[in-house]
């Protein structure tokens, strides 16, 4: 997608542009040719290679899956026969692209009919890509994926779009059971525009069959990058909280970052990564806090009243004065030109991390603590924190716990 292919001809879309109008730009590379020396840049212009990375066609956690991730460039379709000739089990194709060569596109679409593959959008498929996804067996996309559609286009030698006439792609549209004033809208959208429409639309068109939740289908998130670093990168987009580790103890991340790729491998769903990231962010935050000095204490105490208070419902405060859920704490306060929760909650983190590591009992195991009413939980931090008693905050914040912990810390003690 966005290069000028002179081989193959008809083409759809500059990445650049569509992932700007996606929001999504740095999610893959892109070339601007340059045109102020014509005769130094013809080769940037007339260039024939593609533009980004060739798409990764992997084989996903079980062997049911597979995840396809980047331009559609030459080739794209042969390496995903051998990899579906290689696994016949697969039987679900998860699409991730802004699109590319039309003939790929089509080539990807008539291997999809001939295996009876469903076809799953977990996050975006734009242009070419479309024209694989409606000859799934069924149609999948997450409440908030988007599909981009617009009219096809030959490229110049100088970087144009040149119309062209899109009665094949119609025709594809149509025999896969799309809805024809669909059709004829997503055709009339102009090659440098795109038009996504929303889920509802989608359905209504046929484009979609059915529209699952973050839950339902195996994670897609680590599709284009499942390397330990690709991992990190995850988990500080999900708790950017988490970012207050990476230089002070990377370790912590390190660790929530593998566990998070070693779900992913495992084929579990995007809501489950997500929560094991949130829960391990939360266990990491109290960790560092319990070794907090008492000042980081007590402020740490005043922003969980605060959160408590403007929590806006018993479940949430519950979590937070009584499960000590700090990171729902954090976002449990609007943000203020940058001093809302999660900043506030950063800088006492920082000042946390600071300190030396504490040193956390193992092998214990205590009864869950009595279960207390929202507002009783308030009240009893705020008169922990009016009288300045620092363990007593400390265990309301942490739990019994947090007296072993200081134990543990003293000279001599075992």
């Amino acid at each position: 997608m966005g290069a000028t292919d002179v081989r193959r001809g008809r083409h759809w879309a500059g990445v650049g542009f569509v992932l700007a109008c996606l929001g999504l730009a740095g999610v893959a590379g892109t070339r601007s040719p340059a045109f102020g020396g014509l005769s130094r840049d013809l080769e940037a212009v007339l260039d024939t290679t593609p533009d980004g990375p060739p798409a990764r066609v992997t084989l996903g956690p079980g062997g049911r899956d597979v995840r396809l991730w980047g331009d559609l460039n030459d080739g794209t379709a042969a390496r995903l026969r051998a990899l579906l000739d290689a696994h016949p089990g697969a039987t679900r194709l998860h699409l991730t692209s802004d699109g590319g060569l039309v003939d790929e596109g089509v080539a990807i679409g008539d291997l999809v009919a001939e295996r009876g593959l469903t076809t799953y959008v977990p996050d975006y498929c734009v242009s070419a890509c479309t024209l694989a996804f409606v000859r799934g067996r069924e149609r999948i996309i997450v409440g908030d994926s988007r599909l981009g559609f617009h009219a096809p286009y030959e490229p110049g030698l100088f970087g144009q779009m040149i119309p062209v006439d899109a009665s094949d792609e119609r025709g594809r549209y149509l025999a896969a059971g799309l809805e024809p004033a669909f059709v004829d809208q997503a055709l009339a959208t102009p090659s440098r525009d795109v038009w996504m429409p929303d889920a509802g639309r989608l359905r209504a068109a046929g484009v979609v069959t059915r529209v699952v939740g973050p839950s339902d289908l195996p994670d897609s998130t680590l599709d284009d990058d499942d390397s330990p670093a690709g991992a990190r990168a995850a988990a500080l987009r999900a708790v950017d909280l988490l970012a207050a580790f990476a230089a002070r103890r990377p370790g912590v991340l390190d660790g929530i970052a593998a566990r998070y790729r070693e779900a992913y491998r495992q084929g579990r769903s995007e809501s489950d990564g997500l929560d094991l990231i949130r829960s391990e962010a939360v266990d990491a935050l109290r960790t560092a806090f319990s070794g907090a000095d008492d000042a980081t204490l007590a402020a740490l105490g005043r922003l969980v009243v605060e959160a408590m208070t403007a929590s806006g419902s018993e479940e949430t405060c519950r979590a937070i004065g009584q499960d000590g859920d700090l990171l729902a704490a954090a976002e449990a306060l609007p943000a203020r030109r940058g001093s809302g929760g999660v900043a506030r909650m950063r800088a006492l983190l920082d000042r946390a991390l600071a300190g030396p590591a504490p040193i956390v009992p193992t092998g214990v195991t205590l009864p869950p603590p009595r279960a207390l009413a929202c507002a009783d939980l308030r009240r009893r931090l705020a008169a922990v924190l009016g009288r300045g008693d620092a363990l007593r905050l400390r265990e309301v914040l942490f739990g019994r716990t947090a007296r072993r912990l200081e134990a543990s810390a003293l000279p001599g003690e075992p």
